[in-house]
Protein backbone atom coordinates (compact mmCIF):
# COMPACT_ATOMS: atom_id res chain seq x y z
CA UNK A 1 0.00 0.00 0.00
CA UNK A 2 1.23 3.46 -1.04
CA UNK A 3 2.48 5.73 1.57
CA UNK A 4 2.78 9.33 1.29
CA UNK A 5 4.54 11.90 3.90
CA UNK A 6 2.99 13.95 6.97
CA UNK A 7 5.41 17.33 5.94
CA UNK A 8 8.34 17.57 8.11
CA UNK A 9 7.25 15.16 10.81
CA UNK A 10 9.29 12.02 9.52
CA UNK A 11 5.33 10.12 9.45
CA UNK A 12 4.19 8.47 6.70
CA UNK A 13 0.88 7.14 6.64
CA UNK A 14 -0.77 4.80 4.06
CA UNK A 15 -3.13 5.92 1.40
CA UNK A 16 -6.04 4.08 3.52
CA UNK A 17 -6.67 4.63 7.27
CA UNK A 18 -9.10 2.99 9.46
CA UNK A 19 -11.85 5.14 11.71
CA UNK A 20 -12.98 3.39 14.56
CA UNK A 21 -15.65 5.38 15.76
CA UNK A 22 -18.21 3.13 15.11
CA UNK A 23 -16.18 0.76 17.37
CA UNK A 24 -16.95 2.83 20.73
CA UNK A 25 -20.79 1.62 20.07
CA UNK A 26 -22.38 4.88 18.78
CA UNK A 27 -26.32 3.25 17.88
CA UNK A 28 -28.08 6.84 18.20
CA UNK A 29 -25.35 7.68 15.48
CA UNK A 30 -25.12 4.94 12.76
CA UNK A 31 -28.17 3.10 13.60
CA UNK A 32 -26.30 0.16 14.89
CA UNK A 33 -24.54 -0.97 18.04
CA UNK A 34 -20.82 -2.97 18.25
CA UNK A 35 -20.14 -5.04 21.20
CA UNK A 36 -16.23 -5.48 22.74
CA UNK A 37 -15.25 -8.70 21.45
CA UNK A 38 -16.14 -7.26 17.34
CA UNK A 39 -14.28 -4.09 18.45
CA UNK A 40 -11.14 -6.34 19.85
CA UNK A 41 -11.44 -8.51 16.43
CA UNK A 42 -11.66 -5.38 14.50
CA UNK A 43 -8.23 -3.69 15.92
CA UNK A 44 -6.79 -6.80 15.76
CA UNK A 45 -7.71 -7.05 11.70
CA UNK A 46 -6.52 -3.55 11.54
CA UNK A 47 -3.37 -4.27 13.17
CA UNK A 48 -2.38 -7.37 11.52
CA UNK A 49 -3.02 -5.79 7.55
CA UNK A 50 -1.13 -3.65 5.28
CA UNK A 51 -2.85 0.20 6.73
CA UNK A 52 -0.80 1.53 9.15
CA UNK A 53 -3.35 4.56 10.17
CA UNK A 54 -5.84 4.25 12.72
CA UNK A 55 -8.20 7.21 13.67
CA UNK A 56 -9.96 7.52 16.89
CA UNK A 57 -11.04 10.06 19.28
CA UNK A 58 -11.91 10.69 23.44
CA UNK A 59 -15.27 11.21 22.61
CA UNK A 60 -16.39 8.40 20.58
CA UNK A 61 -18.65 6.51 22.54
CA UNK A 62 -17.93 8.69 25.82
CA UNK A 63 -14.06 7.09 25.35
CA UNK A 64 -15.17 3.29 24.66
CA UNK A 65 -13.56 3.68 21.08
CA UNK A 66 -10.10 4.55 22.99
CA UNK A 67 -10.77 1.92 25.62
CA UNK A 68 -11.32 -1.00 23.47
CA UNK A 69 -8.08 -0.23 21.66
CA UNK A 70 -5.66 0.38 24.69
CA UNK A 71 -6.93 -2.89 25.70
CA UNK A 72 -5.78 -4.52 21.76
CA UNK A 73 -2.41 -2.30 22.32
CA UNK A 74 -2.15 -4.00 25.67
CA UNK A 75 -2.71 -7.25 23.97
CA UNK A 76 0.28 -6.93 21.51
CA UNK A 77 2.74 -5.40 23.97
CA UNK A 78 2.51 -1.96 21.66
CA UNK A 79 1.96 -0.43 18.55
CA UNK A 80 3.10 -2.40 16.02
CA UNK A 81 6.34 -1.21 14.42
CA UNK A 82 5.42 1.37 11.96
CA UNK A 83 1.79 2.13 13.30
CA UNK A 84 0.86 5.51 13.14
CA UNK A 85 -2.11 6.15 15.49
CA UNK A 86 -4.11 9.71 15.40
CA UNK A 87 -6.42 11.35 18.13
CA UNK A 88 -8.47 14.16 19.44
CA UNK A 89 -8.27 16.20 21.86
CA UNK A 90 -11.84 16.84 22.95
CA UNK A 91 -14.30 19.31 24.73
CA UNK A 92 -15.94 18.23 27.60
CA UNK A 93 -19.11 16.29 26.25
CA UNK A 94 -21.80 17.57 28.67
CA UNK A 95 -21.07 21.49 28.75
CA UNK A 96 -18.94 21.98 25.75
CA UNK A 97 -16.11 23.33 27.80
CA UNK A 98 -12.99 23.50 25.82
CA UNK A 99 -10.42 25.58 27.31
CA UNK A 100 -6.42 24.85 27.98
CA UNK A 101 -7.14 23.11 30.73
CA UNK A 102 -10.20 20.92 29.09
CA UNK A 103 -7.44 20.15 26.30
CA UNK A 104 -4.94 18.71 28.44
CA UNK A 105 -7.83 16.50 30.35
CA UNK A 106 -8.62 14.94 27.06
CA UNK A 107 -5.20 14.12 26.03
CA UNK A 108 -4.54 12.83 29.63
CA UNK A 109 -7.45 10.75 29.72
CA UNK A 110 -6.63 9.09 25.92
CA UNK A 111 -2.81 8.28 26.96
CA UNK A 112 -4.35 6.78 30.17
CA UNK A 113 -7.40 5.07 27.74
CA UNK A 114 -4.80 3.84 25.02
CA UNK A 115 -2.21 2.83 27.47
CA UNK A 116 0.71 5.15 25.43
CA UNK A 117 3.27 7.90 26.48
CA UNK A 118 3.01 9.32 23.14
CA UNK A 119 0.24 9.98 19.96
CA UNK A 120 1.67 9.85 16.47
CA UNK A 121 -0.76 12.44 15.06
CA UNK A 122 -3.28 14.86 17.62
CA UNK A 123 -5.99 16.77 16.60
CA UNK A 124 -8.28 19.75 17.72
CA UNK A 125 -11.47 18.16 17.40
CA UNK A 126 -14.62 19.81 16.34
CA UNK A 127 -14.42 23.42 17.79
CA UNK A 128 -17.57 24.02 15.81
CA UNK A 129 -19.46 22.56 18.56
CA UNK A 130 -17.66 24.16 21.91
CA UNK A 131 -19.56 25.92 23.69
CA UNK A 132 -17.49 29.27 23.34
CA UNK A 133 -15.00 29.21 20.48
CA UNK A 134 -12.83 31.98 22.06
CA UNK A 135 -12.03 29.31 24.54
CA UNK A 136 -10.10 27.52 21.98
CA UNK A 137 -8.53 30.79 20.15
CA UNK A 138 -7.29 32.96 22.77
CA UNK A 139 -4.07 33.47 23.87
CA UNK A 140 -3.38 30.37 26.37
CA UNK A 141 -6.41 28.34 24.59
CA UNK A 142 -6.87 24.98 23.51
CA UNK A 143 -4.93 25.85 20.40
CA UNK A 144 -2.13 27.12 22.29
CA UNK A 145 -2.34 24.04 24.37
CA UNK A 146 -2.43 22.03 21.24
CA UNK A 147 0.97 23.02 19.86
CA UNK A 148 2.48 23.33 23.50
CA UNK A 149 1.53 19.63 23.42
CA UNK A 150 3.94 18.92 19.96
CA UNK A 151 6.68 21.00 21.71
CA UNK A 152 6.69 18.98 24.83
CA UNK A 153 7.34 16.10 22.09
CA UNK A 154 4.35 13.96 23.18
CA UNK A 155 2.53 14.68 19.72
CA UNK A 156 4.79 14.17 16.49
CA UNK A 157 2.04 16.24 13.99
CA UNK A 158 -0.62 18.15 15.20
CA UNK A 159 -3.92 19.30 13.26
CA UNK A 160 -7.79 19.98 12.98
CA UNK A 161 -10.17 17.54 12.25
CA UNK A 162 -13.68 19.62 12.44
CA UNK A 163 -16.55 19.49 9.40
CA UNK A 164 -17.39 23.16 8.72
CA UNK A 165 -15.63 24.35 5.70
CA UNK A 166 -15.88 28.16 6.69
CA UNK A 167 -14.39 27.50 10.16
CA UNK A 168 -11.66 25.41 9.27
CA UNK A 169 -10.39 27.71 6.45
CA UNK A 170 -10.13 30.73 9.25
CA UNK A 171 -8.42 28.35 11.64
CA UNK A 172 -5.95 26.99 9.22
CA UNK A 173 -4.97 30.33 8.01
CA UNK A 174 -3.57 31.46 11.80
CA UNK A 175 -1.32 28.20 12.62
CA UNK A 176 1.20 25.84 11.17
CA UNK A 177 -0.86 22.47 10.99
CA UNK A 178 0.63 19.72 9.96
CA UNK A 179 -2.74 17.93 8.85
CA UNK A 180 -6.29 18.20 8.36
CA UNK A 181 -8.76 15.90 8.78
CA UNK A 182 -12.42 16.92 7.18
CA UNK A 183 -15.49 13.97 6.86
CA UNK A 184 -18.44 14.13 4.77
CA UNK A 185 -17.96 16.92 2.78
CA UNK A 186 -15.87 15.51 -0.51
CA UNK A 187 -17.48 12.48 -1.68
CA UNK A 188 -19.43 11.55 -4.92
CA UNK A 189 -22.63 12.95 -3.45
CA UNK A 190 -20.88 16.52 -2.20
CA UNK A 191 -17.91 18.18 -2.41
CA UNK A 192 -18.21 20.89 0.07
CA UNK A 193 -14.31 20.35 1.06
CA UNK A 194 -13.33 21.07 -2.09
CA UNK A 195 -11.75 25.20 -1.46
CA UNK A 196 -10.59 23.74 1.76
CA UNK A 197 -8.57 20.49 0.21
CA UNK A 198 -7.10 23.37 -1.78
CA UNK A 199 -5.87 25.89 0.29
CA UNK A 200 -4.42 22.92 2.52
CA UNK A 201 -2.54 21.74 -0.33
CA UNK A 202 -1.02 25.18 -1.14
CA UNK A 203 -0.09 25.42 2.34
CA UNK A 204 1.66 22.06 2.40
CA UNK A 205 -0.94 20.48 5.24
CA UNK A 206 -1.46 16.77 4.64
CA UNK A 207 -5.41 16.07 3.92
CA UNK A 208 -6.89 13.27 5.68
CA UNK A 209 -10.38 12.60 3.92
CA UNK A 210 -13.26 10.62 6.33
CA UNK A 211 -16.22 9.15 5.52
CA UNK A 212 -16.51 9.09 2.02
CA UNK A 213 -19.44 6.75 1.93
CA UNK A 214 -21.40 10.01 3.17
CA UNK A 215 -22.07 8.31 6.68
CA UNK A 216 -22.57 4.16 5.16
CA UNK A 217 -25.01 4.36 2.64
CA UNK A 218 -22.73 4.34 -0.43
CA UNK A 219 -21.17 1.14 0.84
CA UNK A 220 -24.37 -0.63 2.26
CA UNK A 221 -26.77 0.33 0.02
CA UNK A 222 -29.95 2.15 -0.24
CA UNK A 223 -32.21 -0.12 -0.24
CA UNK A 224 -30.20 -1.13 3.48
CA UNK A 225 -29.51 2.18 4.67
CA UNK A 226 -31.73 5.52 4.70
CA UNK A 227 -29.18 7.80 6.64
CA UNK A 228 -27.18 10.22 4.63
CA UNK A 229 -24.11 11.89 6.75
CA UNK A 230 -25.64 10.18 10.10
CA UNK A 231 -29.34 11.32 9.88
CA UNK A 232 -32.58 10.02 8.60
CA UNK A 233 -33.65 10.93 5.40
CA UNK A 234 -36.94 10.82 3.45
CA UNK A 235 -37.27 8.47 0.37
CA UNK A 236 -36.41 11.03 -2.49
CA UNK A 237 -33.00 12.20 -0.76
CA UNK A 238 -31.83 9.17 -1.56
CA UNK A 239 -32.12 9.76 -5.33
CA UNK A 240 -28.07 10.89 -5.95
CA UNK A 241 -27.47 7.37 -4.13
CA UNK A 242 -29.56 5.29 -6.73
CA UNK A 243 -27.76 7.54 -9.31
CA UNK A 244 -24.72 5.97 -8.07
CA UNK A 245 -25.87 2.71 -8.00
CA UNK A 246 -27.17 2.17 -11.08
CA UNK A 247 -24.43 2.94 -13.25
CA UNK A 248 -22.06 0.77 -10.67
CA UNK A 249 -24.75 -1.76 -11.13
CA UNK A 250 -24.26 -1.86 -14.96
CA UNK A 251 -20.71 -2.34 -14.66
CA UNK A 252 -20.59 -4.94 -11.80
CA UNK A 253 -19.36 -2.64 -9.77
CA UNK A 254 -19.82 -2.34 -5.72
CA UNK A 255 -20.55 1.17 -5.34
CA UNK A 256 -18.29 1.44 -2.21
CA UNK A 257 -15.59 1.08 -4.41
CA UNK A 258 -16.46 3.86 -6.49
CA UNK A 259 -16.80 5.86 -3.16
CA UNK A 260 -13.55 4.76 -1.85
CA UNK A 261 -11.92 5.26 -5.05
CA UNK A 262 -13.20 8.87 -6.11
CA UNK A 263 -11.65 9.88 -2.78
CA UNK A 264 -8.42 8.11 -3.28
CA UNK A 265 -7.49 9.17 -6.54
CA UNK A 266 -7.46 12.68 -5.66
CA UNK A 267 -3.79 13.86 -5.42
CA UNK A 268 -4.77 16.57 -2.61
CA UNK A 269 -6.01 13.74 0.05
CA UNK A 270 -3.12 12.21 1.79
CA UNK A 271 -4.90 8.81 3.40
CA UNK A 272 -8.59 8.06 3.16
CA UNK A 273 -10.18 7.36 6.46
CA UNK A 274 -12.85 4.91 6.12
CA UNK A 275 -14.76 3.42 9.40
CA UNK A 276 -15.14 0.07 10.34
CA UNK A 277 -17.19 -1.82 12.67
CA UNK A 278 -15.93 -5.51 12.22
CA UNK A 279 -13.35 -7.47 10.59
CA UNK A 280 -15.15 -8.38 7.79
CA UNK A 281 -15.50 -4.40 6.91
CA UNK A 282 -11.72 -4.45 6.54
CA UNK A 283 -11.29 -6.82 4.46
CA UNK A 284 -14.36 -5.43 2.03
CA UNK A 285 -11.95 -2.17 2.14
CA UNK A 286 -8.39 -3.25 1.19
CA UNK A 287 -10.75 -5.76 -1.71
CA UNK A 288 -12.28 -2.37 -2.89
CA UNK A 289 -9.24 -0.40 -2.85
CA UNK A 290 -8.09 -2.64 -5.62
CA UNK A 291 -11.12 -3.05 -7.35
CA UNK A 292 -10.86 -2.28 -11.60
CA UNK A 293 -13.22 0.69 -12.32
CA UNK A 294 -12.96 1.48 -16.02
CA UNK A 295 -12.50 4.55 -17.16
CA UNK A 296 -16.15 4.77 -18.71
CA UNK A 297 -17.40 4.32 -15.38
CA UNK A 298 -15.23 7.07 -13.71
CA UNK A 299 -16.67 9.10 -16.84
CA UNK A 300 -20.54 8.47 -16.19
CA UNK A 301 -20.05 9.28 -12.32
CA UNK A 302 -18.17 12.98 -13.25
CA UNK A 303 -21.29 13.42 -15.40
CA UNK A 304 -23.36 13.41 -11.57
CA UNK A 305 -25.04 16.45 -9.78
CA UNK A 306 -23.40 16.68 -6.50
CA UNK A 307 -24.22 18.81 -3.74
CA UNK A 308 -21.37 22.33 -2.59
CA UNK A 309 -23.89 22.86 0.64
CA UNK A 310 -22.89 21.50 4.18
CA UNK A 311 -24.31 18.13 4.43
CA UNK A 312 -23.80 18.41 8.52
CA UNK A 313 -25.71 21.90 8.76
CA UNK A 314 -28.61 21.24 10.64
CA UNK A 315 -27.09 17.81 11.78
CA UNK A 316 -27.53 17.19 15.34
CA UNK A 317 -24.26 16.16 17.60
CA UNK A 318 -25.06 12.95 19.27
CA UNK A 319 -21.82 11.11 20.72
CA UNK A 320 -23.62 7.58 21.52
Amino acid sequence: MKKRSIGKTGLEITEIGFGTAPLGAMPDTYGYDVDEETAYATVRAIFDGPVNLLDTSRNYGFGRSEERIGAVIRERGGLPDGFVLSTKLDRDMDTGRFDAAQARRSFEESLEALGIDHVQILHLHDPEHAADLAEITRPGGALDELFRIKEEGLATAVGLAMGRVDMTMRLLEDRPFDILLNHNRYTLLNRAADTLFDLAQARGIAVLNAAPYAGGVLAKGSSQVSRITYKPVEEKSLAPVRAVESICDANGIAPGAVALQFSMRDPRVSSTIVGVSKPQRVAQTLAWATSKVPISTWDRLAALEYSRTDPEEDRVYLPG
